[in-house]
Parts: structure tokens; C-alpha cells; sequence
């Protein structure tokens, strides 16, 4: 960038002195011009002439130079024979006289403006100021910019990679709004599917969800926010906080934290659709009728946005929204902001409220929903062959990622470390999964390969398995290929439970693997009664829960797009320092 900035007025105040030198040569001798009016108006047409022939001969020698990455020698082989002393800089009397200088060194132009390095004096640096004014437009015609040099390349430290862990965690769910109610349920192989009593579904062909029955934002959320706002707001700020509150995060503790380094990433697949169908309903009669706050409120962004305002956390703050593979997509930016250094604190996760007409009618019209109405708690059956579908589901989870140095010195409890993952594009079909998994497979290695894990040392997957017949079945081929070997893996599938969360579902199952980091226990996979026979059940748990020491756990969401995201985590060890 030196380079560049020193040379380009030079070499373009060099190029264009010595093609006016070469251009006022090629019309020849002058024939002479009267004195009168007449001829003085002949003389200046005669000298603008001269300098649009100059400046068109230095556009056209500029740009073939800047064409070129060797030499600007090679431009004298283009057939401007009368340019030849130019080319070589030789014959131009203001380089022979800046040469000394060493101006210059390596770079685009090579040894041809090169010489000894020294210090640059005032005087050249106020001789350059003058040359680029004097140059006009041509000082805009930059070089190519010079190749780092091995010296300052070497000057460079290496900077320890920044670790991240978890040390909080909210939820709100059908079984229970605090990770160890919501684990001990899980573990107990309780389905938390029920017919849905918020409104009248007895014309749909699903009448049933895992339905959020008793859910207070006392405490949590203003009273005249509550009474606006969209459940997956609500559902948002509460478990964004419980999650604050959870990792210790007081009132005394925050006053110390830099605000400008904590941020917020919970994202939403649906967001604020009660708010936004309630809108299109008072349109209806007038929009002056609408909630003011109706945009807003509907947008994915604002819950994000809602909580930075509340704790004053001025970090990184949007949302993603990739479907069903939303919140992995969030854990994972939010971890790589703290590993670039962004932040130290980030709140990541997703949050969904879609069991209403609209939500519940729209997945039932694309045929993707279980129709099990006779026995809801046994309809979330991945893995069995009479699977009909998934269950709906809603609710938000938040994990607090942090920095490890700045967890420690605060004297944070740390639950697991997050040791990184990927996402990648199926690039097939808006809601069938690859036929062959291609696209599982590929976010499975990738995010092996980005977090530097060796597949023998994953033993357990928390699968996005979410009861539909070609998707559970893709999964686990695709798992059986990378870890198949492992005679320690197990896999599991909360959604047995809980249902589909929708954009919260990689937040909510993410808050599961890492409650089985934590108890050692692997949580069952209920309803599977009668598996697929390429299903091996000494890998699938189900029935019981099961003892299990996690060495490296593997959390996958997929979503509607082709959208696939793993997410890795594991024990904390502070051995493992470096």
C-alpha cells in the first residue's frame, strides 16, 4: 500500500512529461502562423491539439501498463515505436534526475524505479504532494498494489485463537421453562404433545402441537410490551434473560461488562405472525384499526433488537432466518464474532410462536404434519416406520456464548465448550431433504474439519431427526457413514418430545445436548416402536435413557431450502489449555 501511494503520482507525472515530449514530435515541423487574429486563433487550436494527441497517448500508455504485470517496457513491443524511450524511463531526464532518491522498491514496477532504500525526505514527500495536483485526472490511475514483503510479513505475532464456552442458558417450553426441569422430563421419556387448546382446530386434519400451556412474562417483560408483542417476542426476551441470569450476570456484574462487546443473535424462522395476521385483519376494516406497532413487532430482527435495548448491550445485533436451521445458524455467528474478537458476550438462539390457524393451516396444506389425532402423545416418532409427519412445536432457546479468559475472570460456571461447526446448501428441493444426503453429509465433515475434532472422539448425537419419512432415514445414512465405526455412538432425537420447534428447535436441543454433557445421561428416543430396518438400535437410544460419557457431542438442524447446519460442543477441560 506504500508502494502504491508513493508511486502512482511519480510514475504518472513521469509518464505524461515525457509523452508530451514524444507526442510534440510526431506532427512535425510547425508551418508558420501569421500574427493577426486569425493566426493566433490557428496557433491555440494548434497547442490544444498537441495535448489532446498527449493525453490521449498517455491514456492509451497507462492503461496498457496497468494491463500488464511485468515491466512497462513490454508496452513498447505494442508497435508505439516513438514511445520506446518512454517505456524504458531512460530517456526521460526527470527520472535520471529523481533516481538517487530511491523512492521505490519492490513491486509492480520492479528494479526499474528501484535503488537503495533509505528514509524519504520532506522535500521528495512535498514534491509528490505537487505532482499529484499537477497531475489532474491522470492521478487517479492507480498501480497494482505490491506484494507484502517476507520482512513486514515476519514482523506479524501470532494471536492465540480466542476459545468460546457456555455459561447460560434460557428456555421456554412445553415441558418447562428452566434447563433442569426441562432436562429431568426428557429423561424421563415425557411427551409433551396435547391438543391445542388456544383456538379451534377441530376443522384442521392435525389438532394437535406441543403447546405452551402455562407461560408468564411477569418479571421478564413490561406489562405494555406484553400486551403487544408477538409470543415469539415474548418467548424471546424471557429465555434471553433467564439466560443473563443464568450464566450470574448481575446488576453489579453488568455495570462492569463492555457494553460495546456484548451483543445479541437470536433469530426466528416465522417471526410475529399473530401480530402480522391480526394487521391483515383490521385492514380490513380500516387502517387506522392496525397495531402501530404491527411492523416492527412482525419483523425477525426486533426481538434481537428488543433485549440489546433492555441490558444496553451495544455488540453485534441482528437475526437469522433459515428455516428449521435457524438457530444453529445464530449459534454459530455468534461464536465466530467472539472468536474474530467482536465481542466477548453474545446471547444466541431462536425463538417461534407459529401454532395459530395460519401456522398450523399452512403446514398442514403442504402435507407435512402427523395426523395422529387419536394419540398425540405417540405421533413425534422418528426413526419408526409408521411415522405420518412432524409435530409442531414452539417455544425459544438462549445460550450465552462468552470468551473463555473473560468467563474465568468474572468466575463464571462454565456448562461446555463450544468447539465450532458449519453450514451448507442441500442446493435440491424447498422442502425434500437429498436423496442421498449430500448435503448432511457435507455440513458433517465441514464442520469436523473447520472445528478440528477427529470423528472417533464424537460419541453422541443429538439428530434433527423430526419424524418424516425421507428426512430421519437421510440423517442417519449420513451419520452411519462419518461415525458409523464409532461402537461408542449413540443418537438421540428430542423432538420425540417436544415436537418441532421450528427456528427455536437447534437452540432448545442445543440446551439438551448440553444438559447431557452435564448429568451424563443421554435422554431416550420415545415411540419407537417398530424402527426402519437400516436403523441399528445399539446406536439409537431409545426406550430408556442411557449413561454416557460424552467425549464430543454433534447437534444437527436442517431446514425447508436445504439449509443444514452442525453445531459441536464438549466437556470444558482446563487442562486443555494451552
Amino acid at each position: 500500500m506504500a508502494f502504491s501511494a508513493a508511486a502512482s503520482p511519480l510514475c504518472t507525472w513521469l509518464i505524461a512529461a515525457c509523452v508530451s515530449n514524444s507526442v510534440a514530435g510526431l506532427s512535425g515541423v510547425d508551418a508558420p502562423v501569421s500574427s493577426g487574429p486569425l493566426g493566433r486563433r490557428l496557433k491555440r487550436r494548434i497547442a490544444r491539439s498537441k495535448q489532446l494527441a498527449a493525453e490521449s497517448w498517455l491514456s492509451i500508455g497507462v492503461a496498457a501498463a496497468s494491463r500488464s504485470s511485468q515491466s512497462l517496457v513490454a508496452f513498447c513491443e505494442s508497435g508505439l515505436s516513438e514511445l520506446g524511450t518512454f517505456c524504458g524511463l531512460q530517456g526521460c531526464k526527470e527520472y535520471n534526475n529523481m533516481r538517487p532518491e530511491s523512492l521505490f522498491g519492490d513491486g509492480f514496477f520492479g528494479d526499474c524505479l528501484g535503488g537503495s532504500k533509505g528514509p524519504v525526505s520532506k522535500s521528495v514527500r512535498a514534491g509528490r504532494r505537487f505532482r499529484r495536483a499537477a497531475a489532474g485526472k491522470a492521478s487517479a490511475v492507480t498501480a497494482q498494489p505490491a506484494k507484502e514483503s517476507e520482512q513486514k510479513k515476519n514482523k506479524k505475532t501470532a494471536t492465540k485463537k480466542r476459545r468460546v464456552v457456555v455459561t447460560g442458558m434460557g428456555l421456554v417450553s412445553c415441558h418447562g421453562h428452566e434447563p433442569t426441569q426441562f432436562y429431568e422430563n426428557l429423561l424421563a421419556g415425557k411427551s409433551g404433545i396435547t391438543e391445542i387448546e388456544r383456538f379451534d382446530c377441530k376443522e384442521f386434519p392435525t389438532r394437535f402441537a406441543g403447546e405452551i400451556k402455562s407461560f408468564s412474562t411477569e418479571g421478564w417483560v413490561a406489562g405494555k410490551f406484553a400486551r403487544r408483542m408477538d409470543r415469539f417476542m415474548l418467548y424471546l426476551l424471557t429465555a434471553g434473560k433467564k439466560a443473563v441470569k443464568d450464566a450470574g450476570i448481575t446488576e453489579d456484574v453488568m455495570k462492569d461488562l463492555d457494553k460495546s462487546k456484548c451483543g445479541v443473535l437470536i433469530g426466528s424462522a416465522m417471526g410475529g405472525m399473530q401480530v402480522f395476521n391480526d394487521a391483515i385483519e383490521a385492514l380490513r376494516v380500516s387502517y387506522r384499526k392496525m397495531n402501530p406497532f404491527c411492523v416492527p413487532f412482525a419483523t425477525t430482527n426486533m426481538g434481537s433488537a428488543m433485549l440489546a435495548m433492555d441490558l444496553g448491550w451495544m455488540g453485534p445485533n441482528y437475526s437469522i432466518s433459515t428455516a428449521c436451521a435457524t438457530s444453529n445458524f445464530c449459534i454459530l455467528s455468534a461464536a465466530n464474532h467472539i472468536i474474530r474478537g467482536e465481542a466477548d458476550l453474545m446471547l444466541s438462539g431462536g425463538s417461534d410462536a407459529a401454532i395459530i390457524p395460519i401456522g398450523l393451516g399452512g403446514f398442514a396444506a403442504c402435507r407435512a404434519l402427523s395426523q395422529r389425532n387419536d394419540d398425540p402423545a405417540k405421533a413425534s416418532r422418528p426413526w419408526d416406520q409408521n411415522r405420518d409427519g412432524f409435530v409442531m412445536g414452539e417455544g425459544a432457546g438462549v445460550l450465552l456464548l462468552e470468551e473463555l479468559e473473560h468467563a474465568k475472570a468474572r468466575g463464571a460456571e462454565i456448562y461446555a465448550e463450544f468447539l465450532g461447526g458449519s453450514f451448507t446448501c442441500d442446493a435440491y428441493h424447498m422442502t425434500e431433504p437429498h436423496p442421498e444426503g449430500a448435503g448432511v453429509l457435507l455440513c458433517i465433515e465441514k464442520a469436523l474439519a473447520q472445528s478440528g475434532v477427529n470423528k472417533a472422539d464424537v460419541n453422541y448425537v443429538n439428530a434433527h431427526a423430526t419424524s418424516t419419512k425421507a428426512g430421519d432415514l437421510q440423517e442417519y445414512k449420513a451419520l452411519m457413514k462419518v461415525f458409523g465405526g464409532n461402537p461408542e455412538l449413540k443418537v438421540n432425537s428430542t423432538k420425540s418430545m417436544v415436537g418441532h420447534l421450528l427456528g427455536a428447535a437447534g437452540a432448545v436441543e442445543a440446551i439438551a445436548t448440553i444438559q447431557a454433557i452435564r448429568t451424563g445421561w443421554v435422554h431416550p428416543t420415545i415411540n419407537l416402536e417398530n424402527p426402519e430396518s437400516e436403523v441399528d438400535l445399539n446406536v439409537i437410544v431409545g426406550g430408556e435413557k442411557q449413561e454416557l460419557d460424552i467425549k464430543v457431542a454433534l447437534s444437527n438442524s436442517f431446514g425447508f431450502g436445504g439449509q443444514n447446519s452442525s453445531v459441536l460442543f464438549a466437556p470444558y477441560v482446563e487442562a486443555n489449555e494451552e
